[in-house]
């Protein structure tokens, strides 16, 4: 049996929905942050040495990263299910780019946004102005223009022919989600952007992902 070790208002989520997408039994574990500083519980490094979500067991292996997570459970369980596309194809090769770019390219200015959006509110009262200027100014002129430019990408990317990875929905779609989404509650993604839009539209009309939101619970992003 496949335990998902969940935290509320994670990455995890993503692991939910491919299993969901996969037909697999799993069973969940739920986690919860802590409220006033977000981190995830201290239970959580019992699992992993990090303390950190999304992690799996499957058996004697303890799995982490959600990329890896996609990676293992599509290679292991997923072979016949289309979310893999076949080994030597540019298909695959658009796919495992994919999988990379959204915790490797995308997240981290979703990241140093909220961090800079945060940060006046987390020194002494007498420095906020300077330190909200500040912010400002980074976010305005570092990290959104960064944003835009892989906002743009990426419309770029789904105009050719839908999805992330060519014409056919994988698991490199499931693995955006959660940056692309990010970029909704945050990152500047909107009407500029329609092919992004019906991205969203139609990953949130597939039933596994509302078969994993309902088991997984709500979440909000980059709170």
């Amino acid at each position: 049996m496949i335990t998902v070790h969940h935290l509320n208002n994670s990455r995890s989520q993503r692991v939910l929905w491919l299993l969901e997408e996969l037909g697999l039994d799993y069973q969940i574990k739920f986690y919860h942050r802590n409220p006033k500083t977000m981190l995830a519980p201290p239970e959580l490094l019992a699992v992993h040495p990090l303390g950190k979500s999304p992690v799996i067991t499957d058996g004697d292996l303890t799995v982490a990263e959600s990329g890896n997570i996609i990676e293992y459970l599509l290679e292991r369980y997923g072979a016949d299910s289309g979310l893999l596309p076949a080994a030597g194809t540019a298909e695959r090769l658009r796919y495992r780019y994919w999988l990379h770019f959204a915790e490797g390219s995308a997240m981290p200015w979703l990241l140093l946004g909220l961090i800079f959006a945060k940060m006046p509110g987390a020194v002494p009262v007498l420095i906020r102005p300077i330190a909200k200027m500040l912010a400002q100014g980074m976010r305005s002129r570092v990290v959104a223009p960064q944003q835009e430019r892989q906002l743009k990408f990426m419309e770029a990317e789904l105009d050719k022919d839908g999805w992330f990875a060519g014409a056919q929905f994988t698991g490199a779609d499931i693995q955006m989600s959660f940056p692309v989404e990010g970029l909704r509650a945050r990152g500047g993604l909107d009407a500029r952007y329609p092919r992004l839009l019906r991205y969203l539209e139609a990953i949130h009309a597939r039933p596994a992902y509302q078969r994993a939101l309902e088991k997984g619970g709500p979440y909000e992003l980059l709170r």
